[in-house]
């Protein structure tokens, strides 16, 4: 389901607030993904793309630890953390891959060392050394020295499509402000919770 504008619209002033307020990277963001096994659950920090009403993007190696729970399972869960200026936003729901076109043409504007490890790192595999893998950038430097570097099959994007997004307002005494929008009966519904 597409995001309401006012989902949009609360999202994207938290962001621009957040980047106003100097924090770093405003667009890094916990991903939460589930095990193969439904054992157990793993998160790791991500950069946010692209968001729009169709869901927040990422990019990563599909081989990757991530890319093959969301193969196996594409329920996920994404927090955005904003400490100086207490707001956080809490998303759920479904991954599912970008389109050809859109990860060519993310792919095309990473620099070239960026480009190049994506062809070098086993993402998530054992590393015997730096050296190893210091070789395997080199030989991907050599094998593309002339013209662009194409995008690895391995390498693309998901795009998670919200069915929960919940919009968190640090307070005192913490009594924070909590908005919560979820899909009911085909359009977004906002209720706040307690703290």
């Amino acid at each position: 389901m597409k995001l309401s504008r006012e989902i949009l619209q609360a999202f994207n002033e938290g962001f621009a607030a957040a980047a106003a307020a100097g924090i770093a990277e405003p667009e890094a963001m916990t991903l939460a993904t589930l095990h193969r096994d439904g054992g157990g659950v793993s998160a790791r920090t991500v950069l946010l793309k692209a968001v729009d009403e169709d869901g927040f993007v990422f990019y990563t190696n599909t081989q990757s630890r991530k890319g093959r729970q969301i193969a196996a399972c594409d329920k996920v869960a994404l927090v955005f953390f904003w400490p100086a200026i207490a707001r956080q936003v809490l998303i759920e729901g479904g991954a599912r891959p970008v389109s050809a076109t859109e990860a060519e043409a993310y792919f095309a504007t990473r620099p070239r060392g960026s480009q190049l490890g994506a062809w070098a790192s086993q993402q998530s595999e054992v590393l015997d050394s730096r050296a190893t893998l210091d070789r395997r950038v080199a030989e991907f430097d050599a094998r593309y020295a002339t013209g662009p570097v194409p995008r690895p099959p391995h390498w693309s994007g998901y795009r998670i499509d919200p069915e929960r997004v919940e919009f968190w307002y640090g307070r005192e005494d913490r009594l924070h402000d909590r908005r919560l929008w979820t899909v009911e009966d085909g359009q977004w519904v906002m209720r706040c919770l307690y703290p």
